[in-house]
């Protein structure tokens, strides 16, 4: 039997991952759908808990398979997935899926699973905020900055095709406003 999703899609570096973090520590019977990637490790992440990490011949096979729920090439041999074992084993233990996904991954999922899933964006204050909050991570290249702020001007035209949308420009109450109608959409 299929349980209810819950999509979180924002660009990198509107706090996507902290209110993902503050949702799965809220007591809500949600647990975290591993996505698969070809990208590489980065830093301290671990394969099978941040990202299940595949190759590019790995990933195709599994497309071959039909394995996933979807997936998408987000740049030239970086692709990103849901795996359907992913679904099956959140399921079968009772909770409800927690995904943490670029917004192109979230309009999908929502299509897919329509009113049995519920997809918020996080939106930063502006696209300059979104800047700084990369810059002072301290984790990119100028150049992948540029990139990710271009990608995330695109991703900015998605948000209102996502059922509700979060401005993050104060972190406590983006969380709370988040539990909030994650709560009552888990409780229906």
């Amino acid at each position: 039997m299929e349980g209810k999703l819950v999509i979180i899609s924002a660009p990198s570096g509107a706090g996507k991952t902290t209110i993902v973090k503050h949702l799965l520590d809220s007591g809500l019977k949600l647990a975290f759908s591993v996505s698969a990637t070809t990208r590489p490790l980065r830093g301290n992440e671990t394969d099978g808990k941040d990202y299940f990490f595949l190759t590019v011949p790995e990933f195709k096979k599994k497309i071959e398979n039909n394995e996933f729920v979807e997936w998408e090439e987000v740049y030239k041999d970086l692709l990103y997935g849901t795996l359907k074992s992913e679904l099956e084993r959140i399921w079968a233990k009772g909770n409800f899926v927690l995904f943490d996904v670029d917004a192109k991954g979230g309009i999908n999922l929502k299509k897919k699973f329509g009113t049995n899933s519920i997809a918020l964006f996080i939106m930063p204050p502006s696209i300059e905020d979104l800047e700084n909050r990369l810059v002072k991570r301290g984790t990119d290249s100028p150049e992948k900055i540029r990139m990710r702020v271009d990608k995330a001007r695109d991703e900015l035209k998605l948000a209102n095709q996502f059922d509700t949308v979060i401005v993050n420009n104060q972190l406590d109450k983006a969380k709370e406003e988040a539990q909030k109608i994650v709560s009552s959409f888990l409780g229906r």
